[in-house]
C-alpha cells in the first residue's frame, strides 16, 4: 500500500494539483461544519474530490484538521477524517441526491454536540450547541484550538522511520501528518503541505533504497531549507496570531534593538515594519510561495542594512542559503548591554499627540536596547500597558494629571519586574544551565532568607522554568505572556496594577 500523498510532484514546482489542494483546504478549514450555501459547498467539494481522488483528498483532510484541532488526539482526528471522507465519497457519487451533502454535514454537527462525541473536544462547543441549524454550523466552524506552545514533533531515527514505514505505510503516513501538522499548526498551509509531502517522499524513497543512510543524508540536505522555512514560519505566524500586526512590528523592533544596540530607531523601524508586513501578507495566504519569497526578500534587506554594522549579522548573512541566514538571525542572542545615557521619556503632550504611539514605541525601543536581556514577553506587556495608559488618560479632562499619576504607579510596578527579568535572562543566556541554576539558588537564598528549603526549591524551579521557556529568542508568546502575568499577580494588586 502506497502513501496517500502526491509524491511524483516533489521535485517540480507545485502546479495545478497544488492549487487544487490549496483551494480544497480553504473549504476544509471549517472541518465538519461546511456551510457556505448548500449547493455551492457540495459542488465545490465534489469538484475537488473528483480532481484529487479519494486518497489525496483524505491526506489533505488530515492536514487541515490536525492543524485546526492541534490539541486533538490522533484517534479524534482520524474519526473526523473518516466522517468527512465518507461524506464526500457518498454525496459526490454519480446520481447522489442533491440534499445528501447538507443532510450529512448537519448530521456531523449533531454528532459534534452529543455527550459522547468522538471528535476533538473544544471548550466552545457547548456554547455552539445551544444554537440550531446554520447558526450552529457557523459557530462550530469558527472553533479552533490554540497552537502548541512549542512544536512537539520529534523526528525518529532513520531506522525507526523505516521500521514504522514497513510495518504499515498508511498508518505511518497518517500519524506523521497528524503529528507534524498539529505541531506546526501556525505555519502557512502551502509550507506545511510542501514539507509533509517531501518528508513522506524521502521516507518512501530511502526505506527501499539499497543504501538508506546515504539516501537519507542526501534527501535531508535537499529539504533542509524547506524544514527551516516550516520552523521559522510557524514561529513568525504564532507570534502574529498572538500579537497582531502592530505588536509584531514592535516585538521585532525590540529584538533587533537588543541584538544590534548600535543601530538607531530610524535604522530598525523600517525592517520591523517589513517583517510585520511579511507576516500579515503570508501567514494566511494560499499563494504557493508567498512566505518563502517574502521572507527571503526581508532577509536580504536585513543583511544589507546590518551586516556592515555588526559582525554577528555579517556572519549570519554570509551563507548562500537565505533561509539559513534568516534562521541564524532569529536564533541570535542579545548583545552585551551598551553604555548609553539614560533614555528620555516622552512628554505628556507627545504621548497624547497625533504620533503618541510612535513616541511610546521609540521610548520602549530605547529601553530594550539599554537592557538587552529583558525578554520579549515582558516588553510585549509594556507595549500593551503603554497603549492602555494613553487610551485611559488622553481622552480625560486633564491628561497630564492622569499621565503623571499613572506613570508613577507604572514605574513602581515596572522597575522591580524589569530588574528581576533582566538579571534572570542575562544569567540564563550567558551561563551553562547547571551554573545558571547554582547562581539562581544563591540569589534566591539572599533574596528570601526566611524561606524554607522546600519553598526555595519551588521558587528555583519556577524561575528556571520561566528562563528556559521565555528568555530565548523563539519563546512562545502566549505561554510566556501567561507566565509574566502570573509573576505580576504576585507583585502587585490586580485591581490597580497597570501592567496586569
Amino acid at each position: 500500500m502506497g502513501f496517500p500523498v502526491p509524491l511524483p510532484s516533489r521535485r517540480r514546482g507545485a502546479g495545478s494539483n497544488m492549487r487544487a489542494a490549496l483551494a480544497l483546504l480553504l473549504l476544509l478549514a471549517a472541518a465538519h461544519a461546511l456551510h457556505r450555501g448548500k449547493s455551492y459547498v457540495r459542488e465545490k467539494v465534489c469538484q475537488e474530490y473528483r480532481m484529487l481522488g479519494k486518497e489525496n483528498f483524505r491526506t489533505l483532510t488530515i492536514i487541515a484538521n490536525s492543524r485546526k484541532y492541534s490539541n486533538g488526539t490522533f484517534e479524534e482526528i482520524a474519526h473526523l477524517v473518516r466522517e468527512i471522507v465518507s461524506l464526500a465519497e457518498t454525496c459526490c457519487a454519480d446520481g447522489a441526491d442533491p440534499s445528501c451533502y447538507d443532510a450529512g454535514s448537519t448530521a456531523l454537527s449533531v454528532k459534534s454536540c452529543s455527550a459522547d462525541s468522538p471528535f476533538p473536544a473544544h471548550p466552545g462547543t457547548a456554547e455552539c450547541c445551544r444554537h440550531e441549524g446554520l447558526e450552529r454550523k457557523l459557530c462550530l466552524a469558527a472553533l479552533r484550538h490554540p497552537p502548541q506552545p512549542l512544536p512537539r514533533y520529534l523526528q525518529p531515527s532513520d531506522k525507526e522511520l523505516c521500521q514504522a514505514f514497513r510495518e504499515d505505510p498508511r498508518e505511518f503516513a497518517d500519524r506523521f501528518l497528524y503529528e507534524y501538522a498539529s505541531s506546526y499548526s501556525q505555519a502557512p498551509l502551502p509550507v506545511l503541505l510542501g514539507s509533509t509531502r517531501t518528508f513522506l517522499s524521502m521516507v518512501s524513497t530511502c526505506c527501499i533504497s539499497p543504501a538508506p543512510t546515504a539516501c537519507f543524508l542526501k534527501e535531508k540536505l535537499e529539504r533542509k531549507s524547506l524544514s527551516l522555512l516550516t520552523l521559522t514560519s510557524n514561529r513568525i505566524c504564532s507570534r502574529f496570531s498572538a500579537y497582531g500586526k502592530d505588536k509584531v512590528s514592535f516585538s521585532y523592533l525590540a529584538s533587533l534593538a537588543q541584538k544590534v544596540p548600535s543601530a538607531s530607531f530610524e535604522d530598525l523601524l523600517p525592517l520591523a515594519e517589513d517583517a510585520a508586513e511579511v507576516a500579515s501578507q503570508c501567514c494566511d495566504s494560499l499563494a504557493e510561495d508567498c512566505m518563502q519569497k517574502k521572507l527571503l526578500e526581508h532577509t536580504a534587506k536585513v543583511c544589507a542594512a546590518l551586516s556592515a554594522r555588526d559582525g554577528r549579522f555579517a556572519d549570519c548573512c554570509q551563507g548562500k542559503d537565505l533561509m539559513e541566514n534568516h534562521f541564524c538571525i532569529l536564533a541570535m542572542l542579545p548583545a552585551p548591554a551598551p553604555k548609553l545615557p539614560e533614555a528620555s521619556e516622552p512628554t505628556n503632550k507627545e504621548l497624547c499627540g497625533k504620533e503618541g504611539a510612535l513616541h511610546a514605541t521609540r521610548f520602549l525601543f530605547e529601553l530594550a536596547r539599554r537592557q538587552p536581556s529583558i525578554p520579549d514577553a515582558v516588553l510585549a506587556k509594556l507595549y500593551d500597558s503603554s497603549g492602555k495608559l494613553r487610551a485611559g488618560c488622553c481622552s480625560t479632562k486633564d491628561p497630564s494629571a492622569c499621565l503623571d499619576s499613572k506613570r508613577q504607579r507604572l514605574k513602581a510596578e515596572l522597575l522591580p519586574l524589569l530588574g528581576k527579568a533582566s538579571q534572570l535572562c542575562g544569567q540564563y543566556n550567558n551561563l551553562p544551565f547547571l551554573e545558571f541554576k547554582k547562581r539562581l539558588r544563591e540569589n534566591l537564598k539572599q533574596a528570601e532568607p526566611q524561606a524554607s528549603p522546600a519553598q526555595l526549591e519551588q521558587l528555583l524551579e519556577q524561575r528556571a522554568s520561566f528562563a528556559s521557556t521565555c528568555c530565548l529568542p523563539e519563546a512562545p508568546p502566549l505561554l510566556c505572556a501567561s507566565k509574566v502575568s502570573s509573576e505580576l499577580g504576585k507583585a502587585c494588586d490586580k485591581e490597580s496594577c497597570l501592567l496586569a
